[in-house]
């Protein structure tokens, strides 16, 4: 008997079959070539039993062949068996690695389900894709050259800013509102507690402005992009620190006021590393210098350090940053920057997050935003 190339896996037993008819034997009669019962071959043969080393050793005496023969049939078989399983381990796999699957239905992002294919579909439907085939696409800029490059945990963030803010209802957006508020917001700069009053001077001036947690390992700081003619602005209050919060918010108006992200979202990354960053795109270089003006003056920041360094004293930083009527952690951070001693009066950095939770848009820290249909 030749070996066979097999085309389709077929069971064993349908191979024994053909062995059988071939010399004219009967189930019995093989029963009695292989001193078995005749149970077991009727059981092979129907596929209800497999096939032992030391059936196939029998099997290859009584019809010629090799042992191996058998037992690489048998395992082809039990293999084929499994190939459903194993599509459903690939697809898992690749719905795993492409996404932050976990962390996503924690958030309720994703409504979980047991069912593999409605999962699938749900992933889908919140990146907008047909199917996971698909690569989500989203306009990205600043500091990310090709879209392959995003991180999924920065991909499905953006596309969660971009969930809410399509359901958020504003007044149409006037950019001469959003330069005027700038003062406003300036004389909030005094107290932790007053950052609660932000989302609404935002909103008055037609802003879509929210806050989503960051997912781990996103590093996202902020976002500015555009819907229906109106800027949305978004924070992940990554750092809650009062002299973060201010720089970063300030950071994205200056990208609403110059129309950056109108054809590519201006995606901010570690922020606060972005001074170290060389050759940046000239509207990070524009919004940086508009935050770190507005947390503290540039013109007095500089007098101050040339006056006291390398001399910065509680006291000096206090009356500084009272005769300038903001909070002095704003004055400590840029301070912290400029000399990289992150310890220096730390205590000063007091955190805002619990203040704007209360008034903006949020969704994350136990809380999911609420979203029209």
């Amino acid at each position: 008997m030749t070996n066979r190339v097999i085309a389709e896996v077929f069971p064993p037993g349908d191979f024994i079959k053909e062995e059988l008819e071939a010399r004219e034997w009967s189930q019995t009669d093989l029963a009695e070539v292989l001193g078995r019962s005749v149970r077991l071959v009727n059981e092979i043969v129907n596929g209800k039993r497999a096939i032992t080393p030391e059936t196939a050793t029998g099997l290859a005496k009584a019809f010629g062949t090799s042992a191996q023969f058998w037992m690489n049939l048998e395992s082809s078989w039990q293999l084929s068996k499994l190939g459903s399983e194993d599509d459903a381990i690939a697809r898992r796999a690749r719905l795993y690695g492409k996404f932050p699957v976990k962390e996503m239905i924690r958030r309720s992002w994703i409504d979980n389900s047991s069912s593999l294919d409605v999962l699938e579909t749900r992933f889908a439907q919140f990146f907008k894709v047909e199917n996971l085939d698909c690569v989500p696409h989203l306009r990205h800029a600043a500091k990310k050259t090709h879209y392959d490059d995003t991180p999924s945990p920065q991909l499905a963030w953006l596309f969660r800013v971009r969930q809410i803010a399509e359901s958020m209802v504003v007044p149409a957006y006037s950019e001469r509102k959003l330069r005027d508020a700038v003062s406003s917001l300036a004389s909030l700069r005094s107290e932790p507690e007053e950052t609660r009053h932000v989302p609404r001077l935002l909103a008055e001036c037609g802003v879509r402005f929210l806050i989503v947690e960051s997912l781990p390992q996103s590093k996202i700081d902020g976002v500015c992009f555009w819907l229906q003619n109106a800027p949305v602005i978004a924070l992940s209050i990554r750092f809650d620190r009062i002299d973060n919060f201010w720089f970063v918010l300030r950071h994205e108006i200056e990208h609403a006021l110059r129309k950056h992200g109108q054809t590519t979202e201006c995606i901010d990354v570690e922020l606060d590393q972005s001074s170290l960053v060389v050759d940046q795109p000239q509207e990070e270089v524009l919004a940086n210098t508009a935050a770190a003006d507005f947390c503290v003056p540039a013109e007095e920041m500089n007098d101050f350090v040339a006056r006291v360094k390398p001399f910065f004293s509680e006291q000096r930083v206090l009356l500084f940053a009272q005769r300038l009527q903001i909070h002095p952690g704003l004055v400590v951070g840029q301070i912290q920057r400029r000399t990289e001693n992150y310890a220096f009066l730390k205590r000063y950095l007091v955190k805002v997050r619990q203040y704007l939770t209360g008034s903006a848009m949020t969704d994350g820290w136990g809380n999911v935003a609420p979203m029209s249909q």
